[in-house]
């Protein structure tokens, strides 16, 4: 790659990155300590100051269901009195938005990383991603999954199962596989 940026600034940016390329694997690993921390916290209040650390934003009332698992955890923005059920899963490649009041089923995934369509750019293993942004009041039922690069607007409501490919618009609800409003 003929970018001088960091590895960790090219992801963010959404640019061409490769994520074995320093200091990206030490990220991860600083992401899996604190998150065995986080699991192994008593409560709320000790898991969300582990959580605050971790992430790159925890507001109030947040309570986040174990297991939780993140690559990096910087890339993750929680506003106020989000709910996140046990199992999700959030590959933060690039910044996850989840805003005030927003609630996840359990078994939620939000993916923002991507991969080349050509099978020999492929095995590079370089990759790129693109933001995950979910408005307030956002409701995604159990086992949704979340695309790269797509946003859901204030008031949505996802359906259970439900795999998310394009952006749905705020107060709409989208079922199915691929999701589209009805």
């Amino acid at each position: 790659m003929n970018d001088s940026r960091s590895a960790r600034e090219r992801m963010i940016a959404g640019a061409s990155y490769d994520p074995g390329e320093q200091p990206l694997p030490q990220d991860r690993a600083r992401s899996q300590e604190l998150l065995r921390q986080a699991d192994d916290a008593i409560d709320y209040a000790a898991r969300n100051v582990i959580l605050a650390v971790l992430l790159g934003a925890v507001g109030a009332g947040v309570e986040v269901q174990r297991p939780f698992f993140c690559d990096y955890g910087y890339n993750v923005f929680l506003d106020d009195g989000v709910f996140i059920n046990t199992g999700a899963i959030f590959l933060d490649a690039a910044p996850i938005t989840i805003g005030a009041g927003s609630r996840l089923g359990p078994a939620v995934q939000l993916l923002t990383p991507d991969h080349p369509r050509d099978a020999a750019e492929r095995r590079t293993d370089v990759e790129t991603a693109a933001p995950i942004t979910l408005g307030e009041n956002v409701w995604l039922g159990g086992g949704v999954i979340v695309c790269p690069g797509v946003t859901i607007g204030d008031d949505a409501i996802v359906g259970a199962g439900a795999v998310v490919t394009r952006d749905i618009p705020a107060g709409a609800t989208a079922v199915g596989n691929p999701a589209r409003v009805r």
